[in-house]
């Protein structure tokens, strides 16, 4: 196994890991529904549901069909990560992080709709009036690789992918 696929698989299992093990200690400790104050006025775990994508898109419980686009959509996601992969000239290690990352994440949140037909959200972040949607590790992952993803396609001047 080529290096890219070494360093695509640990980023994966890492981020997979970490979601896995957080989404279990908070179902198991915190019942659903509640939240606990971690920094007051700020920071609080919760333990919710989201049958939706981000920022609740489709988060409603009066319909099922959303399951369906959610889980063609991140396989559609799993294999542009694996095309990209294969058409990397170089192994371009932060690239293969970033995506190592975003495919660690889908992975993460696809085991939770196949478990629960929902995602485990449990990170709730506010300030005063303003409230962030609550998210995951798997959330915080795929925008965090995404981000790596954008920064190394639009200044790494090798152009590290092979044209289509």
């Amino acid at each position: 196994m080529s290096g890219k696929y070494r360093l695509l698989g640990l980023w994966a299992v890492l981020v997979l890991v970490a979601d896995q093990l957080s989404k279990w200690l908070v179902v198991e400790h915190l019942p659903e529904y509640r939240s606990v104050t971690v920094i007051a006025g700020f920071f609080d775990l919760v333990n919710i549901r989201n049958r939706g994508a981000a920022f609740g898109f489709l988060n409603r419980s009066d319909i099922e069909w959303q399951f369906w686009l959610f889980l063609l959509a991140t396989l559609l996601a799993v294999g542009s990560i694996f095309y990209i992969i294969r058409g990397l000239r170089e192994r371009s290690p932060l690239l293969v992080t970033g995506l190592g990352c975003i495919l660690g994440g889908a992975l993460g949140n696809l085991t939770d709709r196949l478990r629960f037909r929902a995602v485990v959200d449990f990170i709730d972040l506010y300030w005063h009036d303003w409230h962030w949607p609550a998210f995951n590790i798997a959330d915080t992952a795929i925008c965090l690789g995404a981000f790596l993803v954008c920064l190394i396609l639009c200044f790494d001047r090798k152009k590290p992918v092979a044209p289509c």
